[in-house]
């Protein structure tokens, strides 16, 4: 920063004049500000923190297209790939990836220890990991890598997908630590899908009727789409939110002010 900046931010000087409860209540001012600032970055700054699986949510035994959403947390470095696994434990017979502009896609399949059937059919083998490689997230960017997953499992509530970024200085963020019922967010969370019943999917705007479809080589594009909005609506609360709570905060600063004047 630049030192005119900083010249043009600092608060101007306060009259030796001026009664001694109006001093300092302007002098108290600034912590004010600065604790409005505090709460802006203390709230926004976890807005775009982890991949994500969106729509959180889908039905039982179902077919599903989600979206992976990986912002890029860095400001000198650039997102240049992506791994996600697949649950070994809940293997899915199909995860087909649709193609994102600009990202080449590898589907890793691996023998399964115990036969799935699907469609009344056997399979031993099923996706274990997606690999996205050649694209770039720029700094204060993200990008959803949209995969179409089924037929879901129904004798478990979620499925966990343990996700590796990469940035191009080499570092490496693993996000895959399970989260745990009753206890704090862990720093780097894996993504979760949460399996609900068909009736709670289709309140919670999870269901969609055309993964099917997609297994069969068709995309769906819509299902994408609602996932890029209801991402936006919440980064959208979130920052009203934020705005709320400084304007309150400067709020209560002035009226401290306006009513020390009245009593001095």
């Amino acid at each position: 920063m630049s030192d005119t900046t900083l010249s043009s931010t600092a608060p101007a000087a306060i009259p030796a004049t001026a009664p001694a409860r109006r001093r300092t209540a302007l002098r108290r001012l600034p912590v004010v500000g600065g604790a409005a600032a505090g709460v802006v970055l203390l709230l926004a700054g976890p807005a775009f923190a982890h991949v994500s699986v969106q729509p959180g949510q889908a039905a039982k035994g179902d077919y599903a297209t989600v979206d992976f959403k990986v912002p890029n947390e860095r400001d000198n470095a650039s997102t240049v790939k992506l791994e996600v696994d697949l649950p070994a434990d809940h293997p899915l017979a199909s995860a087909m990836p649709q193609p994102v502009p600009g990202w080449d896609v590898k589907v890793t399949k691996s023998k399964l220890d115990k036969p799935i059937e699907s469609h009344g059919e056997k399979l031993t083998e099923a996706v274990t990991k997606i690999t996205w490689t050649g694209g770039k997230i720029e700094p204060g960017q993200f990008q959803q890598f949209p995969v179409s997953l089924g037929a879901l499992p129904e004798d478990t509530d979620q499925l966990v997908f343990k996700a590796l970024q990469t940035y191009d200085n080499k570092e490496v963020v693993r996000w895959i630590e399970p989260a745990k019922e009753g206890a704090p967010e862990p720093e780097n969370p894996a993504p979760v899908l949460k399996l609900v019943d068909a009736e709670d999917a289709e309140q919670g705007g999870g269901t969609d009727t055309a993964g099917a479809q997609d297994d069969k080589g068709g995309t769906d594009a819509g299902k994408t789409t609602t996932a890029a909005a209801d991402g936006g609506t919440d980064n959208t609360a979130r920052v009203l939110g934020v705005i709320g709570i400084v304007v309150g905060v400067v709020g209560v600063g002035f009226g401290v002010l306006a009513g020390r004047r009245r009593t001095s």
